[in-house]
């Protein structure tokens, strides 16, 4: 079993720029494909960018792509969401998911969560 813990939030303003970071412990990292999601208040959680066991391939979701970019460090048991251009639309809770054999936009595809750090954007 994989233990995720997310880090990186915080407040920044519109146009800014934000790296988020998960570790993993717990697990072999590279067994797993990895997702990012966010979830604001009174919404669902949204899938935001994953990607596959070794990063090759990447998914984004229409309205973050060309804006973050999601990468992983195998050696270093991490993944992480390179968040520029952020709009006051991107505040939400993000969180890392972890899957075996899946990288894609469905929740449910997922086995493991972090608890979630919060990215706030100000207009």
């Amino acid at each position: 079993q994989v233990q995720l813990v997310e880090s990186g939030g915080g407040l920044v303003q519109a146009g800014g720029s934000l790296r988020l970071s998960c570790a993993a412990s717990g697990g072999t990292f590279s067994s797993y494909d990895m997702g990012w999601f966010r979830q604001a208040p009174g919404k669902e959680r949204e899938f935001v960018a994953a990607t596959n066991w070794n990063g090759v391939h990447t998914y984004y979701s229409y309205s973050v792509k060309g804006r973050f970019t999601i990468s992983r460090d195998n050696a270093k048991n991490t993944v992480y969401l390179q968040m520029n251009s952020l709009e006051p639309e991107d505040t939400a809770v993000y969180f890392c998911a972890a899957s075996l054999g899946y990288y894609g936009e469905y929740v449910d595809k997922y086995n493991y969560w972090g608890q979630g750090t919060q990215v706030t954007v100000s207009s």
